[in-house]
Formats: structure tokens, C-alpha cells, sequence
């Protein structure tokens, strides 16, 4: 796939599925962060529809992760309003950037969304 990435860190975490789909574009996104932040830990990557809607996600109906335009990360030696801060840097009128209190949301939506 990637020198920086392998397939299976975007895999569905149900265990039921092949859900591992990643968009080119949040590939791109990643990849940048990873060169600029060090490790980065896909926490949550592609997820087929039975797994975002389980008790244990609560994803949105119509999240990016559905798609493979989604990824919630960790940075290994960053916090995740570091991490936010940066992405929000990079990308001010792009994308989805939301933070949560163990990681950090990105997507490639076609729309700017914040949360």
C-alpha cells in the first residue's frame, strides 16, 4: 500500500468482515501527518455498516468510515488537540476534523465539518 501505512491498520475491528478500504486522498492526508508528527495509530479506519452501528462505535448513519474517507488516529508523542491543531492548520477550510478525548477525527468529506 504505503511504505508508512499497511492495509490492515484500516481494517474493520468488527472481525466479521473484509471492510478495509482506504480513500487516496485520507492516504495523502495521513501520510503527511505521519512524516510530520512521527507514529501515527489508526484507531478506527473503514467499518462496515453492522460495526458503526453497534453499541460499542455509535457511528453516524452516514460516517465517512463507511466509505474508507475516515480515520480516527492517535499520535504517539502528541495529544490530540496537538494533533488537531496541526490538521486545522493544514486544512482550514477542508475536510472534517472533529477531537474526542483519547484521538483525533479526520475525514476527507467534500464539505468543511468541525466538531
Amino acid at each position: 500500500m504505503h511504505q508508512y501505512f499497511k492495509r490492515y491498520e484500516f481494517a474493520c475491528s468488527c472481525g466479521k468482515c473484509d471492510c478495509d478500504t482506504v480513500d487516496a486522498e485520507l492516504l495523502i492526508v495521513l501520510v503527511h501527518l505521519r512524516v510530520k508528527m512521527g507514529p501515527i495509530i489508526i484507531d478506527s479506519g473503514h467499518r462496515c455498516p453492522a460495526h458503526n452501528a453497534s453499541d460499542a462505535v455509535g457511528g453516524a448513519p452516514d460516517s465517512q468510515h463507511l466509505l474508507g474517507k475516515a480515520a480516527d488516529i492517535k499520535a504517539r508523542n502528541y495529544t490530540p488537540a496537538e494533533v488537531q491543531g496541526y490538521l486545522l492548520g493544514e486544512y482550514p477550510d477542508r475536510y472534517g476534523i472533529g477531537i474526542y478525548e483519547t484521538f483525533t477525527h479526520i475525514d476527507v468529506r467534500n464539505e468543511k465539518g468541525r466538531w
